[in-house]
């Protein structure tokens, strides 16, 4: 089990990049748009500076639903490795057997 405080901050993140997702979209393509002036596209990107650094969709990261494990994430499941196998033994996941040959 990750602390949850770690849990937490990164609900904030992707509540923060849910609320910014539009505004950084339209900044990145005027700072993109090489029709525009140079002043206007500098002026694009020291906006698009200034936003938190937590609306960034980068530094969101994905983590086990149950156990918050950051790594060994299957995002089809939105659960880590050791879920996954944990669910298979209980036959919580439709059609998923534990392999023996």
């Amino acid at each position: 089990m990750s602390k949850v405080s770690i849990t937490e901050r990164n609900k904030k993140r992707w509540n923060l990049s849910k609320k910014y997702s539009a505004k950084r979209t339209a900044l990145k393509e005027l700072s993109k748009n090489k029709t525009l002036s140079m002043e206007e596209r500098f002026q694009a990107a020291v906006k698009l500076a200034k936003l938190p650094r937590n609306s960034a969709p980068i530094r969101y990261r994905n983590r086990c639903a149950i156990t918050g494990r950051p790594r060994g994430y299957y995002r089809k499941l939105g659960v880590s490795r050791i879920a996954v196998r944990d669910l298979t033994a209980e036959s919580q996941i439709p059609g998923m057997t534990k392999s023996s040959w």
